[in-house]
């Protein structure tokens, strides 16, 4: 059963400190591809999250002007989702699937704890790709289908906003094959975190 972590808030020094060493859902395309296939970052992963295990410092991660803007303007996308769809978005900290807690999503939103919610604030016209499109683009493909494997849900809401432009709204549902492919490989990959992890404590 899902643990939901809600009185941390993300971005924090407290949210930063309970993910240290965990794999997280927006980056395990690093862990298995779209396809089902182990990614080739796979190993960069697992020693990126030893690393951080044993020093106790998250990895610092780049953050261009634009996507400084996009988590600027997520709570107004937030709320624009609200009113589209006469619902409450709740925020949280993050989800674990179990009390093993051993990887974790940290969604942009839930409803009714029912099902997620992913929020993207791009480029007009990337925007304009997604809209032409109407599919989940891939980018995200892994992200939120390992959001659904950790939390339960069967559905998960991907919503995308550009300035002047309408938004994109797709409710993704669960590939009950790719989740069962990635059951096995987040699994193959937390041990062998574990044991790299008990490597390095040895020569400490």
């Amino acid at each position: 059963m899902m643990i939901v972590i809600d009185d941390i808030v993300q971005g924090t020094t407290e949210w930063f400190s309970e993910k240290l060493g965990k794999p997280g859902a927006s980056k395990m395309d690093r862990i298995i591809t779209p396809g089902g296939a182990i990614s080739k970052q796979r190993e960069g992963y697992l020693f990126e999250l030893a690393a951080e295990r044993i020093s106790r410092l998250p990895t610092s991660t780049y953050q261009s002007q634009a996507m400084l803007d996009g988590i600027e303007k997520e709570a107004a996308s937030r709320a624009f989702y609200e009113l589209l769809y006469d619902v409450q978005v709740e925020q949280v900290g993050m989800i674990y699937q179990n009390e093993d807690r051993k990887f974790l999503c940290s969604p942009d939103g839930l409803i009714n704890r029912e099902y997620g919610l992913e929020i993207k604030n791009v480029f007009p016209k990337t925007q304009v790709g997604y809209l032409l499109s109407g599919k989940l683009p891939n980018d995200y493909f892994v992200q939120i289908q390992a959001s659904m494997f950790i939390s339960g849900f069967s559905r998960w809401d991907f919503f995308s906003t550009a300035d002047g432009l309408p938004p994109l709204v797709l409710a993704v549902q669960r590939d009950w094959k790719f989740t069962a492919a990635l059951k096995v490989e987040l699994e193959a990959f937390c041990t062998q975190l574990d044991e790299i992890e008990v490597k390095l404590r040895s020569l400490i």
